[in-house]
């Protein structure tokens, strides 16, 4: 792992507090110690496995000293007979092959609070939790040097393996500081969450590039973007192929806590570039410069087919672009070399990107990249961003817009989140029966505890006292047979809406009895329910993803979820901001706003029944197996938003 001397560390403009600001929240902070991992002070040596002249030459060349352990002293190498006959101040130990424990313990005896592990190790799963912390089983990618040379605002790069990063690394042959690299191989203690939390906190990182292989510890990697985002640190993150089933909520997740995900290495590589380099936009518009060239026109009408606010600008002098207070950056297409115009181009656009503070971004599209205006003009401008590709430079723009509007709005929902159960979990939890599914009134019941609303109802076991349910409610009436396994009561016959008084109370009640004994449903009753005004049938759900744990997914409930999949997740804890965020990403938001002649419905009701619902996810996700609100009717502005039907599963009681 290695990092940059302090003396090149210049802080970017998109490095936030985490440029030299005391930013502060709840999102995790930083190992301590770690720093020894970029720029230690004196270095132990253990073991002959491969990788001790690549650590040597990293170790001299950050100015630490080197000792090896009963091993051969060379150039620059001081020997020492034993771990317990090290120097107080040594930092950081590298242990090149073999088994790395027992030698851990001896380093946590001399209180060396970093370890890196070379090579495979069999011990893997005994590695966390010492006191001498330990990054590995790693290769010795580790410890590829950095160079000082490039300017401008540095990148961290945080990947599993060597060649993972190599697209990244290269990013020095191109001009960019590559201001941090770690390695973080088989993730037995430290993970990459731990190393995003330090890069965070770093004076002149513009920006931390994250290759997510296995997630070994995805609740601890939320908590560490959210640092990150409360740093103002751009993430920009390329996760591994996840299952069809999971990848939405990995996605979702990443977005929720302010990272970009992307889903190619070189879109990882240019847009951490860009979000690096690039100051927050000031303005909306996207000015697309026309040379002459005829490209620009093209450009701007695939930047607007993304929903970016770009615009061609045929004749206007470069300088009257970014003057322009309606623009907020700045794009130049060069679909090829032709000099000396191309020449001309690209100094004014070099000299340009010097004088402003808004992003200059130039595609240089010819396939040779040889050219000196490339090589040496744009690539040796710190403030240009460059690109190959109009594609990669359409999805950058898309990101960097999309990232730079969430964080201006950004708030810890970690700093939300109760530590104490509330009274409505103590009210809830007894409903709960471990590995059962509950009734839909029982489900309703824990919905009410929680404030959601629910429609007047009553669970009776004769027909006489149907006849009274419905006098106490209020005619008309719905009637459903109740029991937990009963689905598809529709379909059966078993639900009736609209009695209107006794008699048909009465004879409904028996009507349904006699359906369920014919089909064999064993039922626990029928429910006499309050009629509701029609409205936006919607749903809400409670589920479990194997990497994050409970989620909330709104989308379309009732008989329209069945022909349309409309849905936005979240992972608790969120708050108000994520919850409307959630309406934004549907596409019947339109119907919501009463598009279509509609009037418009209560949004702000089903934000709040969102947000009821994201607590049971929070308090009671480990008991629930899932939870579903459907339908939920969202009214009338004004009226609410009802829970027509529920239904819950139990998690099985776990062993003592």
């Amino acid at each position: 792992m290695t990092g940059t001397g302090a003396g090149a560390a210049t802080a970017g403009p998109g490095a936030g507090a985490g440029a030299g600001g005391a930013a502060t929240g709840a999102g995790a902070g930083a190992v301590p110690g770690l720093e020894a991992l970029f720029r230690p002070r004196a270095v132990a040596l253990l073991g002959s496995g491969d990788g001790r002249d690549a650590v040597v030459a990293w170790a001299l060349g950050r100015g630490a000293r080197v000792y090896a352990v009963r091993g051969e002293a060379a150039a620059g190498v001081l020997p020492a007979g034993s771990v317990a006959e090290l120097p107080e101040d040594v930092d950081l130990a590298v242990v090149l092959g073999g088994d790395p424990l027992p030698v851990l313990r001896q380093l946590a005896d001399a209180k060396v609070p970093l370890a890196v592990a070379l090579g495979p190790s069999a011990s893997t799963d005994r590695l966390r939790g010492g006191a001498t912390r330990v990054l590995g089983p790693t290769d010795a990618a580790q410890f590829q040097p950095l160079r000082d040379d490039p300017a401008g605002p540095g990148l961290a790069v945080v990947v599993p393996s060597g060649p993972a990063g190599r697209h990244l690394y290269a990013l020095q042959e191109l001009g960019v500081r590559v201001s941090h690299w770690a390695v973080t191989g088989g993730e037995a203690d430290l993970t990459a969450a731990d190393l995003l939390a330090y890069c965070a906190e770093q004076p002149g990182v513009g920006a931390v590039a994250l290759h997510l292989d296995a997630l070994r510890d995805a609740p601890a990697l939320l908590r560490a973007a959210d640092h990150a985002a409360l740093h103002g640190v751009p993430v920009v993150a390329l996760p591994a192929p996840a299952d069809p089933a999971t990848a939405p909520v990995l996605q979702a997740a990443l977005r929720q806590h302010g990272v970009v995900p992307v889903g190619s290495p070189d879109q990882l590589r240019d847009t951490a570039v860009l979000l690096a380099r690039a100051r927050p936009p000031r303005a909306e518009g996207i000015a697309v410069y026309d040379d002459g060239s005829s490209a620009a026109a093209p450009f701007a009408a695939l930047a607007r087919a993304a929903g970016l606010p770009a615009e061609a600008r045929p004749g206007a002098p470069l300088e009257a672009l970014l003057a322009d207070p309606d623009t907020g950056l700045v794009v130049c297409p060069v679909p090829a070399a032709h000099p000396p115009h191309t020449d001309l181009l690209a100094r004014a656009l070099a000299d340009a990107a010097e004088t402003t503070d808004k992003p200059v971004c130039v595609v240089w599209g010819s396939p040779d990249g040889t050219e000196p205006a490339y090589r040496k003009t744009l690539l040796g401008s710190s403030r240009l961003v460059v690109f190959r590709t109009t594609a990669n430079c359409v999805a950058a723009l898309a990101a960097y817009t999309a990232h730079h509007r969430r964080a201006a709005a950004h708030r810890s929902p970690y700093e939300e989140a109760p530590e104490a159960p509330s009274p409505s979990a103590r009210k809830a939890r007894p409903l709960l029966r471990p590995g059962h599914r509950l009734s839909e009134h029982a489900a309703k019941q824990l919905l009410r505890a929680y404030g959601v609303r629910v429609p007047r109802e009553q669970l009776v076991t004769s027909a006489a006292a149907a006849v009274r349910a419905a006098a106490q409610i209020g005619y008309p009436v719905v009637l459903k047979a109740s029991a937990p396994q009963l689905s598809r009561r529709a379909e059966l016959g078993l639900v009736r809406v609209g009695v209107t008084s006794a008699s048909q109370v009465r004879d409904t009640y028996r009507d349904l009895a006699e359906i369920a004994r014919y089909d064999r449903v064993d039922l626990d009753g029928v429910l006499v329910c309050q009629m509701v005004e029609r409205g936006a049938e919607l749903s809400i759900r409670v589920g479990h993803d194997p990497l994050f744990g409970p989620t909330v997914t709104l989308g379309t409930g009732g008989a329209l979820a069945e022909v349309v999949a409309d849905t936005a997740v979240r992972v608790p804890p969120f708050g108000e901001r994520e919850a409307r965020s959630m309406l934004d990403e549907l596409r019947l938001r339109r119907l919501l706003d009463g598009t279509g002649g509609g009037p418009p419905l209560d949004a702000d009701a089903l934000v709040e029944a969102v947000l009821r619902v994201r607590r049971i996810a929070q308090e009671l996700g480990g008991e629930l197996a899932e939870l579903a609100v459907d339908p939920l009717v969202v009214r009338e502005r004004g009226q609410g938003a009802v829970a027509l039907g529920a239904h819950a599963l139990c998690r099985p009681a776990t062993p003592a």
